[in-house]
Parts: C-alpha cells; sequence; structure tokens
C-alpha cells in the first residue's frame, strides 16, 4: 500500500528513530571517538558517491537556462538569508539565540536534488532545469554554505565567527576532496552508482543517521531536552512553515512577473524552496565542532518534512492543470 503523501517518509522515521535512541542511549565515553571516526568515513563516502552521479553534460547544458539558474540561485543563498536576517526580531524571542542560528543554518543551506526534481517532475515543470539546477546548488554549496555560515553567524553575533581554519580544512579534506575524486572516478564507476542507485542510497541515508545520533547523543549529555520545552519546539515549527511560506510566495509570483512560463515556475519554486538535510548535516558536523549541534541542526530536521509535505500537495495542484491550458508567459 502507497504510503499517503502527508506522512513522513521512512527516512524520516528513520532520523526520528535515532533522537529517540539518543535520548536513552546517547554515545558516552570511549564509544563518542569511535562514532566520530564512523561518522567521518561515512560523511566522505556520502560526497564522494554525489561527485559519481553528478553528470558534467547536465551542468553545463543548464548553463544555457541562464536566467533560470540565476533565479534559483539567488533564492537559495541571497533570499533565504536576507529574509533570515530581516526577520530576525521576530524569530529570535520565542526560538532563542542558539535555535535562531539554526534557521540561520538553514537559510545557508543548498537546494535538495532528489526531491526538487521529483516534485518538479510530478508538477509536469521543466525537468532538466531543476537537474541542472538542483546539482548545481549542491556542487557550490559545498564551498559557499559555510562561508555564508560564517558571514552569517558573524553578524549574529557581532564579530564572533563560528568555526576555524581547522574547520575549513575538515570541510576540504571530508567534503570537496572525497567530491572531486568521485568526478574523476565516474568515467570508471558512474553507470555502476547510477544503476544500483536504489541501494546505495542507504549508503548515503546511513551516513545522516550516523551524524544525527552522534549529534543529539552530546546534546542528550548536555541536557538538550530541559532547554527545549513543548512550547519552544511549536514555535520552532511555526517559524519554519512562516520562512517557507514566505519563500513559495516570492518565488511563485515573482517568476510569474519576470516572465517565466508554467513549466520554468514550477522549476523555481521547487528548487529555490528546497534545502537539504543530506547536505546540511555532514557540514554542520564539521563547522559546529565544541557547540550546542543537536539544537543547531533541529530546525532543518523540521524544515525537511515541513517542505516534503507541503511540496506534495503543490506539486500534486500543479500537476491538476489542463494538459493544453495556455502558457501564461512567455
Amino acid at each position: 500500500m502507497k504510503r499517503p503523501r502527508f506522512l513522513p517518509d521512512n527516512f524520516v522515521l528513520a532520523i526520528i528513530g535515532m533522537v529517540v535512541l539518543a535520548t536513552f542511549l546517547p554515545a558516552h565515553g570511549s564509544a563518542v571517538p569511535v562514532l566520530g571516526w564512523m561518522t567521518n568515513i561515512a560523511v566522505a563516502l556520502l560526497f564522494f558517491l554525489h561527485g559519481a552521479r553528478l553528470s558534467r553534460d547536465a551542468v553545463v547544458a543548464g548553463i544555457l537556462h541562464w536566467r533560470l539558474h540565476l533565479v534559483i540561485f539567488l533564492a537559495t543563498f541571497a533570499l533565504f538569508p536576507i529574509l533570515g536576517l530581516i526577520l530576525k526580531p521576530v524569530f529570535e524571542p520565542v526560538l532563542g539565540s542558539t535555535l535562531y542560528m539554526g534557521m540561520l543554518f538553514i537559510c545557508a543551506l543548498p537546494s535538495t536534488v532528489q526531491s526538487s526534481i521529483a516534485f518538479t517532475s510530478v508538477a509536469r515543470g521543466n525537468i532538466p532545469a531543476a537537474i541542472c539546477a538542483a546539482s548545481f546548488s549542491n556542487l557550490i554549496g559545498i564551498v559557499l554554505t559555510p562561508l555564508l555560515v560564517g558571514l552569517l553567524f558573524t553578524v549574529q553575533s557581532s564579530g564572533e565567527h563560528p568555526f576555524s581554519l581547522d574547520a575549513i580544512y575538515k570541510i576540504v579534506l571530508l567534503l570537496l576532496v572525497p567530491f572531486v575524486a568521485g568526478q574523476i572516478a565516474r568515467r570508471w564507476i558512474g553507470n555502476w552508482v547510477i544503476k544500483n542507485k536504489s541501494w546505495l542510497k542507504y549508503v548515503d541515508q546511513s551516513s545522516i543517521l550516523l551524524v544525527v545520533y552522534g549529534a543529539f547523543s552530546e546534546a542528550v549529555m548536555e541536557g538538550i531536552w530541559h532547554q527545549v520545552s513543548f512550547q519552544t519546539l511549536v514555535w520552532l515549527l511555526v517559524v519554519c512553515s512562516i520562512l517557507l511560506a514566505l519563500i513559495m510566495l516570492i518565488l511563485t509570483f515573482g517568476s510569474r512577473k519576470l516572465g517565466f512560463n508554467k513549466e520554468d515556475e514550477i522549476a523555481i519554486v521547487f528548487c529555490g524552496s528546497k534545502k537539504s538535510l543530506a547536505t546540511g548535516v555532514p557540514i554542520a558536523q564539521i563547522l559546529f565542532v565544541g557547540q550546542p549541534m543537536g539544537l543547531l541542526i533541529l530546525p532543518i530536521m523540521l524544515f525537511h518534512q515541513i517542505q516534503l509535505m507541503v511540496c506534495a500537495m503543490l506539486a500534486n495542484r500543479y500537476a491538476k492543470r489542463p494538459e493544453t491550458a495556455p502558457e501564461q508567459h512567455d
């Protein structure tokens, strides 16, 4: 039986399971460094596989539709951060400083790949553009996201930078180097990776689950559930929903004003409004050493599920438009 669209998928349920496991059986003592090594290896493998999957031809072809990709790029890496900073007087009082910084972290993340393309496909949008835009967003996000996090957190903390040169070194070693290695190895293993993507996705997901378990183990040891009340969680849900709604409204009406057709509008809305949990959690694991990472990644975990549910409903609504309907824009 097919899972209803509004229910969490199995991966989200697994993430919740890791949070519950960390709550009752957190890693501590000698298990912590072992978990750290396992996580680093899994994250490096994750980005190696990303590199092996990404088609360079798709990226080059996508550059031809530069106006669409520019809009998605600016939405992901400019509009989101600007809204995050503008809404500080609204968000920070109800969330507190650390969770608000987690919201800023969301604003710096790249777009998702699989779900952006899937929803664009369901909605009968511009699929090639979605593939190029989402892939490019993740590629540039490896470098740009840490820089944006540094800028946003510096502004938020009045000059206090969130990470050191050691963090930059780890980003290069654990994210960029494996990604480049995957691109180089693509000529030999690319077809194999694509053919076996049905089970290789579990390799990707396992790395995320390890990071979530490690982050929440540390957070539980530091008393996260004494710091976050049920009321705060409700406010976090509301804040994530407000941010997503604002972005989607701006992109929907903005793409129409800019003269994009319906297919391009769909690609812009789905690629420009999504944020990647798969990229964000590993980056957080590197950037936020010595900081309350459990609190910092809690917003993206909630935002991820909200965006899946909202985009599923919106994709179905787009898909119901008549096949022969005239385009609104040229």
